[in-house]
């Protein structure tokens, strides 16, 4: 199944989890399916949700059989309604829960998607199609001050005025339509001319698309909203286990799983989160910026 997606920190993951056969798990964001089919393979039963149709028809096609043997629920939606999912599906109380945040490399490798400044593509970088908030729309829509404050907060990224600036005078010609028409004013805003290679590509464009890609599916509201559901349908001795990819998913996890426990709600398990080993960075570069948080309820 790895494919369409490599799951990072799989071993850790399931460690962590303390996973027990019988028991009911939550994937909140499936993707591929990668740590639901380690879930799976240790006899969990397992309720998988995702945004995103391609990868719950991936996992449908991959996974007939515990599906068929009700060993794999596959719900569409997002996990900032987790109690409501779990609630209608009779899927509580769980033994643990896994967030794997940011994007898929499916999503990525998807030159329609619009999530990579890799390919030429639409600027849509909706997780959920069905979501009406696009990329080229904040692109295209947003003022010049918004936009710096996008890029700044979101991306961190240093050119933000410069870039904003020369998105609104871009637009005034012709709206922004593409993913390498946004690459291009961004590239004239770092100065640079003519052909790009992948390396250029990745240092002046990763910030701005993260950004766009993290208000489009309003990442980070997601996560502080779906934490605290997380711990209410665990069981006691269950464990919250979350991936992040960029520091302000990380700040947000490692702030949240401070007040649970402040709050006498149970205990942290990562004093320091977990990283990737230096083998699975080599075979997947996606894992060099993972971090993995685990919180245990009381």
């Amino acid at each position: 199944m790895n494919n369409y997606h490599t799951p990072v920190l799989l071993k850790e993951v399931i460690d962590y989890l303390q996973v027990e056969s019988g028991e009911k798990y939550i994937d909140a964001t499936i993707g591929g399916g990668g740590h639901t089919k380690a879930l799976l393979e240790k006899g969990a039963v397992v309720l998988g949700v995702d945004a995103d149709q391609d990868a719950l028809d991936y996992v449908t096609e991959n996974q007939k059989s515990k599906i068929k043997n009700q060993k794999l629920i596959l719900i569409k939606g997002n996990f900032r309604d987790l109690e409501k999912i779990a609630h209608l599906n009779n899927f509580e109380p769980i033994s643990g829960i896994l967030f794997d945040l940011g994007v898929s490399s499916h999503q990525i490798d998807a030159a329609e998607r619009g999530f990579s400044f890799l390919k030429q593509g639409p600027l849509d970088m909706r997780m959920d199609r069905n979501s009406q908030v696009t990329a080229e729309a904040l692109v295209n829509l947003l003022g010049k001050g918004e936009l710096y404050d996008l890029f700044n907060t979101f991306g961190q990224e240093p050119r933000a005025r410069a870039i904003s600036s020369g998105i609104v005078s871009a637009r005034r010609v012709r709206a922004i339509q593409t993913t390498q028409e946004l690459l291009d004013v961004i590239a004239q805003s770092y100065g640079i001319n003519g052909e790009l290679s992948d390396f250029t590509k990745n240092r002046i464009g990763q910030k701005v698309f993260q950004a766009l890609r993290i208000a489009v599916n309003e990442e980070l509201e997601n996560i502080k909203e779906a934490l605290p559901q997380a711990l209410e349908l665990l069981k006691n001795k269950g464990r919250i286990a979350v991936i992040s990819f960029h520091s302000l998913e990380d700040a947000i996890v490692k702030k949240t799983f401070r007040d649970f426990e402040k709050k006498g709600f149970g205990e942290v398990i990562t004093g320091k989160p977990i990283e990737a080993k230096e083998e699975e960075r080599r075979e997947n570069s996606r894992a060099g910026s993972a971090k993995l948080r685990v919180f245990e309820k009381k």
